[in-house]
């Protein structure tokens, strides 16, 4: 009687672990497939957000920036970019470029952009909502600038992976 019930749990311990096995390899084989881009994967997610490098120097007041790209509706897209400086700046900007993957040339083209720049403050956001044609893939990019006093503008960049808007 133990022993069944030993057997029994044996059993139901190995097809868990070979069910678990088989789920984290098919996991790994779809993440293999996804092509790169200049620096962006081809997904198929419902949004995708990209964060400033962490090796990148950004200087004394310049802390990070981030952009995410969201599927908002059929043909609709919800992009954004935003500036975080260490402490309050003499000026603060984002710059957002939204981009669209051309699979005949294989390259990215811009097809809207647009910027946000505030005085005496330590953080910028910017967000718009565009209307997009169906079965492509988009990012979206942005550059990041604090300014302080005479000192030279600190930027860096995010961008996030292509999502398809099917």
């Amino acid at each position: 009687m133990i022993r069944k019930k030993i057997m029994s749990i044996l059993a139901s311990t190995m097809v868990f672990c070979f069910m678990v096995c088989a789920s984290v390899t098919g996991v790994k084989a779809d993440n293999s497939k996804a092509e790169m881009v200049d620096g962006s994967y081809l997904i198929s997610a419902d949004s995708s957000t990209g964060y400033t490098p962490k090796s990148d120097e950004r200087g004394e007041h310049l802390m990070d920036g981030e952009c995410s790209i969201t599927k908002a509706g059929t043909k609709r897209i919800y992009t954004y970019g935003a500036t975080t400086a260490n402490h309050t700046v003499d000026a603060i900007a984002v710059i957002v470029y939204v981009d669209r993957y051309n699979e005949k040339d294989g390259k990215w083209h811009q097809i809207d952009a647009y910027s946000k720049k505030i005085e005496n403050d330590y953080y910028v956001a910017a967000s718009k909502s565009i209307q997009v044609d169906r079965g492509y893939y988009y990012r979206v990019h942005a550059d990041h600038f604090v300014r302080m006093g005479e000192e030279p503008i600190e930027e860096t960049f995010s961008y996030t992976n292509g999502i398809l808007v099917p």
